[in-house]
């Protein structure tokens, strides 16, 4: 993070993103104050809260993946939420503090994917272990957790083994371990118990694992699975994770991260905004959706299932294309919480041509890595890249505005014979070469006309 300096922040956006500078600074800023609050005084970090962001523009111009890119940059906490999903089911819609109980599962889901990946390498030897037992026909007796009110010992009850066949067995292990080792096995089937998800239990809007408010005393449930070895070898990794893995340093990481660098995308907030009616109607559901959201954005404590979570210094980004209703039909109370104003625009020829060629995520790279896994070489040239760009901003301004996001269906469209007639196999490398009369042939811009624009 110290590293990432507003222009660093910049340069990496513009490996996925074309143009939109104003909002990519607006972003870079934000990110770095959040960096500068950090080094401050605890007195002084308590008063400084993020400056929330408004992004005005169409759709596919970039909103979306400034906003997903820049979480990504830091390995921050990401959730993007449709607005209009909270008035679908009328007045009161869906609860709107599922935004930062959704926002701590993926926090939690990603520190947890970082504590396994430091304690890999130990619970590949542990699975292993386990594995070369399943194989070699040694199943462990599993303790139960209520044998010691029954006087059990569960270590004493397994049977003893002679030295003999302690040095039998580990030849044994020895030869399996080898054999694993070469992949020898990967397809040979076993059978493995596994954990069985325990129930859940809706309290207040969250998910509660009942096993886990029984404090653990709730006896696992198990069962029987027959996978191949390379599948069984995937799930003992995962569970011999979970063993080593202090799930509360999980917890605590996951919810400090949600509160100081979790980022809220709210799309589609324009689809909220009042028109100035009667004061009944849809105007009142949509005020009552702001209204709603407001105290997340303002900071708030959610109960979530992992404990509070404060909103006060998570970085909230709204969109909207703000066609039909504008920036002053929101609510007086949330314009205030979103003080900086970006606009994004309409993407030009030029942009679409540098989206395919200049991004790290662009189209022609994409299919020409899919197409290679059966054979198919593809090699654009520059006139037939700039020919769908011309494609794509006709297609745009004849029909609905869908920016970048227009391109897919176009390339679909574009490459649909070679996709479906690419056998792979033993079947020979195949060379194509997509030139503009390609593009010409294979795409009929004459089907973009929209009559709609010309009825009076």
């Amino acid at each position: 993070m110290k590293e990432l300096s507003p222009h660093e922040v910049v340069r990496q956006l513009n490996r996925y993103i074309i143009g939109q500078d104003e909002a990519k600074r607006a972003v870079a800023i934000a990110l770095r104050n959040r960096y500068r609050r950090a080094q401050l005084p605890e007195e002084m970090r308590e008063e400084i809260t993020p400056k929330n962001i408004l992004m005005i523009g169409p759709t596919g111009v970039g909103k979306t993946e400034i906003a997903r890119r820049l979480a990504k940059l830091v390995d921050a906490p990401f959730i993007k939420v449709e607005a209009t999903k909270f008035t679908e089911v009328g007045y009161v819609g869906r609860d709107v503090e599922s935004i930062i109980r959704d926002l701590t599962e993926n926090a939690v889901r990603m520190v947890h994917d970082e504590f396994a990946a430091k304690v890999r390498t130990r619970a590949q030897v542990l699975a292993e272990d386990r594995l070369l037992n399943l194989l070699a026909g040694i199943q462990k007796k599993t303790s139960n957790p209520f044998d010691f009110l029954l006087g059990k010992n569960s270590a004493n009850m397994q049977p003893q083994q002679t030295e003999e066949e302690k040095q039998v067995l580990a030849r044994r292990k020895d030869d399996l371990r080898e054999q694993l080792r070469r992949g020898e096995l990967d397809n040979q089937e076993i059978e493995i118990e596994v954990e069985e998800q325990a129930p859940q239990l809706e309290v207040g809007g969250a998910s509660i694992n009942i096993g886990d408010m029984m404090g653990g005393m709730m006896p696992k449930r198990t069962k029987m699975r027959r996978v191949k070895v390379h599948e069984a070898r995937d799930i003992l990794i995962a569970e011999e994770s979970d063993k080593l893995i202090d799930e509360d340093a999980v917890r605590e990481e996951a919810v400090r991260r949600t509160e100081q660098s979790g980022i809220v995308f709210l799309d589609e907030i324009d689809k909220i905004a009042g028109h100035g009616g009667s004061g009944s109607g849809p105007d009142v559901s949509r005020e009552g959706v702001q209204r709603d959201i407001l105290p997340i954005v303002e900071g708030s404590t959610v109960n979530t299932k992992y404990g509070p979570v404060r909103t006060d210094f998570m970085l909230f980004i709204a969109a909207g294309a703000f066609h039909v209703a504008k920036v002053t039909d929101l609510i007086p109370e949330l314009q205030g919480r979103f003080p900086v104003h970006v606009r994004l625009k309409s993407l030009s020829e030029e942009d679409f041509v540098q989206i395919l060629t200049k991004t790290d995520n662009a189209l022609t790279r994409q299919y020409t890595a899919l197409l290679e896994v059966d054979k198919v070489h593809l090699t654009f040239e520059e006139d037939a890249l700039r020919e769908i760009a011309k494609i794509t901003l006709r297609e745009n301004e004849a029909g609905e505005d869908l920016g970048a996001r227009r391109l897919h269906g176009i390339f679909e469209e574009l490459l649909e014979d070679v996709s479906f007639n690419a056998a792979g196999g033993d079947m020979p490398d195949v060379y194509l070469t997509i030139t503009e009369q390609y593009v010409k042939e294979h795409l009929k811009a004459e089907k973009t006309l929209d009559t709609k624009k010309y009825i009076l």
